[in-house]
């Protein structure tokens, strides 16, 4: 009797002492979620206001309604610099934490390969981004940059087999309503404000990044203790060589007779640093949400380019682009 009596005092110290544990770990991993929600909350601001600016400063770079500098050129130095800000944030990770497994530079092939499909995507949509500007206008654009949800819900669940809900369903029939609804011109005898050739841009681009956005998803994922900086790093190197090809290919003479920088102003240089930061918000959103929070964040930069246009560009605010913004 004495025996089991000192046993269940035992028993229950050893209740006490993890209750206690219990009670110190507990707020850690409150405080653990509150930082990574304020992070994710962070990150996706910053893309909306990023994303919100970038087709204004697309136009506003625009010379007597053409571009005077080389897109291709535009573009290169946009994944320099996306690469040159990773090599920064990982130099500043090894000082403060030494080089790890996760945070080397050094990979195998199995890693990198992955890396020249999205980067391929995305040259193929970021150049397709400036001409169709010579459909649509910055409000308009960022309207049918909305199609992006639709393809990225259906590519999400095909490819990365996360099912989406009846409501998610709803709410991208409702997006398509709306997309239309807002291209409505009834000042005219063409039912849509914006031309055939720019729906069919809209919709290949639209196509290109829900594929390339889900196809790096599932590999920044892949290895979630990978850092991001090299995870970037590699992707903005192949998409550097890839942009590289698209200037011998497009603009090799104009750079050899007029120079690199032939047409470049303050807005184009605004421009490029715009892109570039987008660029790094768009992979960290990747990283610590998904993309259908990106996606969603492009929809809130329609109403913020609307209002700035107002003001910039003298756009005017149908009851039809109202309507389908709503």
């Amino acid at each position: 009797m004495e025996y089991r009596k000192i046993k269940d005092e035992d028993k229950e110290g050893a209740i006490v002492a993890e209750d206690v544990e219990s009670l110190r770990t507990k707020p850690l991993s409150v405080a653990g979620a509150s930082s990574k929600w304020k992070r994710k909350t962070l990150v996706t601001l910053a893309l909306t206001i990023l994303t919100s600016s970038q087709a204004i400063l697309i136009v506003w770079s625009k010379r007597a309604g053409k571009y005077e500098y080389s897109v291709t050129t535009a573009n290169f130095l946009v994944e320099t610099l996306k690469c040159a800000l990773s090599v920064a944030a990982l130099a500043r990770i090894w000082k403060n934490e030494g080089v790890t497994e996760d945070n080397r530079l050094s990979t195998t092939l199995n890693e990198v390969i992955v890396y020249p499909i999205p980067a391929a995507l995305y040259l193929v949509k970021n150049l397709l981004q400036y001409y169709i500007f010579a459909y649509v206008d910055a409000p308009g654009y960022q309207i049918l940059k909305n199609l992006n949800i639709i393809s990225t819900g259906v590519l999400y669940q095909l490819m990365l087999k996360k099912k989406l809900s009846e409501i998610q369903w709803a709410a991208f029939i409702l997006l398509c309503a709306g997309c239309t609804t807002a291209q409505l011109n009834p000042s005219s005898d063409h039912v849509l404000q914006t031309p055939l050739q720019g729906w069919i841009m809209a919709i290949v681009m639209a196509l290109l990044s829900g594929f390339a956005g889900v196809y790096t998803e599932a590999i920044i994922k892949k290895r979630p203790s990978r850092n991001i900086n090299v995870q970037n790093f590699w992707l903005y190197v192949f998409g550097m060589a890839f942009n590289a090809v698209a200037i011998l290919i497009q603009d090799f003479d104009a750079v050899i007779n007029r120079g690199f920088f032939h047409g470049y102003s303050l807005i184009t240089v605004l421009m490029i640093l715009n892109h570039a930061l987008s660029g790094i918000a768009v992979s960290m959103v990747m990283k610590y949400a998904d993309n259908i929070v990106k996606v969603y964040s492009t929809s809130v930069a329609m109403l913020l380019t609307a209002v700035v246009s107002v003001f910039l560009f003298g756009f005017h605010l149908s009851l039809a682009f109202f309507i389908g913004t709503m």
